[in-house]
């Protein structure tokens, strides 16, 4: 009950400072508050915006959450995802005859594929020559970046527009979309995240792989005593990492634009750092940190509009105050020891 009530005192405690900063600018933090959630959940097609947000913060989420547990910070989600959405344009574009169901089978496993080589590499140089994977990670987000661009303006340009966009993916490959959220773009990638993040925990807590990644996250000197190859287990924990990021792909190619666009992601990487930390690892906490953060930025998107004084930009205070509240250990035992006294 404590491991479940702490985050959620958090939450509480962070949204609360948050509608403070909106009573400061000079807006009552109730009418904020009643927008955030008219915003987010007051009709099925806020509702699917909402999940349609929080579904590539799944991926990402994830992508962070599991290299935690093998004591990594995998800081380079932004630059496995987009690999793995070029990846699943390209494919698409270049092989557009395949059919339903082979062809979403194929683009997934090429977004899983490129996203899970962008993080093999700073799993790689981390296990066999100690260089950090944060340092790594950032770094190969700006060459994923720049391929990115290279690839879309050179080799799969669409030569029917100016914007700088892919070819369009074959007709095949196009995900359903979920008609109970009206004309929201939410598409049964959603259900691929939540069969994701099932699998993450099976892999974490049912597998031997999975134990072994936690046992060098939790000592690495005794699990090497123990007979367990840390260089494999964090190898693999990053490897995994990048493809799950890279699955934010399948969302956007196949389920939204039907092509790749540079600049389709709102910074999902490292919102997903957010996500991780505030469900402590664990992937049921990361679906409701993801949908938490897809409210926010869907709830936020409608105060441009309906308040004076405070803007969309409240999400990003929002998501901050909550980290805090969360990352606050000192506080939270500070109250257990007063509760206890």
């Amino acid at each position: 009950m404590r491991a479940l009530l702490q985050p959620v005192l958090a939450v509480a405690l962070g949204l609360a400072l948050g509608l403070l900063v909106t009573a400061v600018a000079g807006e009552s933090p109730w009418r904020v508050l009643t927008i955030l959630g008219q915003s987010a959940f007051g009709s099925p097609y806020d509702l699917g915006m909402t999940l349609f947000y929080a579904t590539p913060l799944i991926f990402t989420g994830l992508a962070v959450a599991l290299p935690l547990h093998a004591g990594l910070f995998n800081i380079g989600a932004e630059g496995q995802l987009t690999l793995g959405a070029l990846a699943a344009a390209a494919v698409g574009a270049l092989f557009p005859s395949v059919p339903w169901p082979l062809a979403p089978v194929l683009a997934v496993l090429a977004a899983f594929a490129a996203g899970a080589l962008w993080g093999y590499i700073p799993g790689w140089l981390r296990a066999r020559r100690g260089s950090h994977e944060v340092i790594n990670t950032i770094m190969l987000n700006f060459v994923a970046a720049g391929l990115a661009s290279y690839v879309t303006l050179y080799l799969l340009k669409n030569p029917e527009s100016q914007n700088p966009e892919t070819q369009a993916i074959g007709a095949g490959y196009v995900l359903s979309r979920l008609t109970w959220f009206g004309d929201a773009p939410l598409s049964t990638a959603l259900f691929l995240a939540l069969l994701a993040a099932f699998l993450v925990w099976a892999f974490l807590w049912k597998t031997v792989a999975g134990f072994e990644s936690r046992a060098v996250g939790g000592n690495e000197a005794a699990a090497r005593t123990a007979g367990i190859r840390e260089r494999r287990a964090r190898i693999l924990a990053m490897t995994l990492a990048g493809g799950l990021a890279g699955l934010v792909g399948v969302g956007e190619v196949l389920g939204n634009a039907g092509r790749f666009r540079l600049g389709f992601s709102p910074d999902f990487g490292f919102i997903g750092i957010a996500v991780a930390l505030l469900a402590r690892g664990r992937a049921s906490g990361v679906v409701a940190a993801a949908l938490l953060f897809g409210a926010l930025h869907k709830g936020t998107s409608d105060l441009d509009l309906e308040t004076e004084n405070v803007t969309r930009d409240l999400s990003l205070i929002l998501q901050a105050l909550v980290i805090l509240s969360v990352s606050a250990d000192g506080l939270w035992t500070w109250l257990r020891k007063r509760r206890a006294s």
